[in-house]
């Protein structure tokens, strides 16, 4: 254009200045060479697939319910970190800790209310997802072991979901979590040593609670990230997402 600098011409410079080079290594992703470099130079998009089959990308074959689970655990994660700086893990302080947050702090009871729903609704999209990967026969060679990362996420899930319960120390979580040990106690040989791993006492209380709130933020969020990680990088290894392509060659 007349009296300035084109379009193409700025682009040119931005792609030969220092800044771009120092953070990009490659060329300008405007080749299928440079694309693929692009994603596996790149510490965010080296995750990704270089590339992806068409199929696996319409959303009634998906349904997104991977991603959306993704999505749920950080929402947590941030939530669940928001949440601790309001709470105390003690059968004293634990449910007036809860009520404070509804009626005293800014935003509690909304960011304590996603926090919650959010959990219940990873727990069913979990559960979907591995409803359409075995329907689909996602989890067929070569994805064998990453379904058995899936159930094992799955596993985790629930646990984040049932050490959670406790937490607000109400008559609601101690009468839920004194049944459900109750229910573990049954099993044969081992059911009273877990019940008592658990509870680490003869009854719900104090040592109950700090166990629930260690497994809670600590122990089971750490394992699950890094379950969730191997699941994404051998979703990448194995060729990407399973396509109707596939389950038709199946068949």
């Amino acid at each position: 254009m007349a009296g300035g600098v084109s379009i193409s011409s700025l682009n040119q410079r931005i792609r030969n200045s220092f800044v771009w080079k120092s953070w990009f290594h490659q060329g300008y992703p405007d080749t299928d060479d440079n694309r693929a470099r692009a994603i596996m130079n790149s510490w965010f998009l080296h995750i990704h697939p270089v590339k992806v089959k068409r199929n696996s990308l319409r959303i009634t074959y998906t349904w997104g319910l991977g991603v959306i689970s993704g999505m749920l655990f950080v929402i947590l994660t941030i939530t669940g970190i928001w949440l601790m700086f309001f709470y105390v893990p003690s059968v004293e302080r634990a449910y007036p800790d809860m009520v404070a947050m509804e009626t005293s702090v800014t935003f509690g009871m909304l960011m304590r209310s996603i926090h919650r729903w959010g959990a219940h609704l990873m727990v069913i999209t979990v559960f979907l997802h591995m409803c359409r990967v075995f329907y689909t026969g996602g989890y067929k060679r070569p994805r064998e072991l990453n379904w058995i990362i899936g159930v094992f996420l799955w596993v985790f899930t629930l646990l984040l979901s049932f050490t959670g319960y406790l937490l607000p120390w109400d008559q609601l979580a101690y009468w839920a979590i004194t049944v459900s040990t109750n229910i573990i106690a049954v099993i044969p040989f081992i059911g009273e040593q877990i019940r008592l791993l658990m509870l680490g006492a003869a009854e719900a209380g104090p040592a109950a609670l700090i166990r629930f709130y260690t497994l809670h933020i600590i122990v089971l969020p750490l394992v699950a990230a890094l379950l969730i990680g191997i699941h994404f990088w051998r979703i990448r290894k194995d060729g990407g997402l399973s396509s109707p392509a596939e389950r038709e060659e199946d068949e």
